[in-house]
């Protein structure tokens, strides 16, 4: 990663785009997981002129539906849509994201090729091992970046700020994101999976698939319930492990009564 504002990081995804370097990472699971869970945040600081990116862990190898080139493609779109700079994937082996040595020094040099300044991981509870693992994998991997002497290429370096994406997690958020201007296009990033949301017959017999209307009716009531938190139509929310620092307390947005 190069010089960068945030990166998002899931654990499943697509083949590398451009090396632009994001100064918002995502690290993700799938490559559907950002889409689903920041997407309209990482839109949003794109829009106000930083570099985002996406780092995929894995490439879904391991789904019930589509396969890993039929995703690569999916992503590539749904990044398209987001105005991300640069995709990759990590080449994690999907169902076994381990916070292992071998993979934390992976992630490291991607971290200090990217230098992004903001990370965002996922939420460090949930039902799926991978999900969780992928959690504790994108912090440790961010703390051994910035030591001089890890055996690794690059120079060292640490991001400045860590979030964690909590939209289904039963967890009160820090803070909210208003995406209500990016939710519509948020929405086309989430559906570009058409592999996982728009099955065809063909592949409907045996498998369990999230029918879209179901899918865009839970969208929709999470990113209202969070937008209502902080008096917006649309909200996708995170959760920080520090205090934030407050300079003027009559200029805070949100109002108490």
């Amino acid at each position: 990663m190069t010089a960068n504002d945030t990166i998002a990081c899931e654990d499943a995804g697509p083949s590398p785009n451009s090396r632009a370097s994001p100064s918002h990472h995502r690290h993700a699971l799938n490559p559907d997981d950002v889409e689903l869970t920041c997407g309209g945040t990482l839109l949003k600081m794109a829009q106000r002129g930083y570099k985002t990116g996406i780092l995929d862990l894995t490439a879904g190898e391991m789904g019930t539906r589509g396969t890993p080139e039929t995703r690569a493609r999916e992503a590539e779109r749904a990044a398209k849509l987001l105005s991300v700079k640069w995709r990759g994937i990590l080449g994690v082996p999907d169902s076994d994201v381990q916070p292992s040595r071998q993979h934390k020094l992976r992630l490291a040099t991607m971290i200090r090729e990217l230098r992004p300044k903001t990370v965002i991981l996922p939420y460090w509870e949930a039902r799926h091992p991978d999900h969780y693992h992928a959690s504790t994998l994108g912090y440790e991997a961010c703390f051994l970046a910035g030591l001089k002497q890890l055996p690794i290429e690059g120079e060292a370096y640490r991001p400045f700020k860590i979030l964690y994406s909590i939209s289904y997690a039963d967890a009160r958020p820090t803070f909210v994101v208003d995406i209500t201007a990016q939710y519509e296009q948020r929405r086309k990033a989430i559906l570009a999976f058409a592999s996982q949301f728009r099955p065809r017959k063909s592949e409907k017999k045996g498998k369990v698939h999230l029918a879209i209307d179901r899918l865009e009716m839970a969208m929709n009531q999470l990113a209202r319930h969070y937008g209502q938190m902080i008096g917006v139509n649309y909200g996708e929310p995170f959760l920080q492990k520090e205090l934030m620092k407050i300079e003027d307390v009559v200029k805070m947005e949100v109002r108490s009564i």
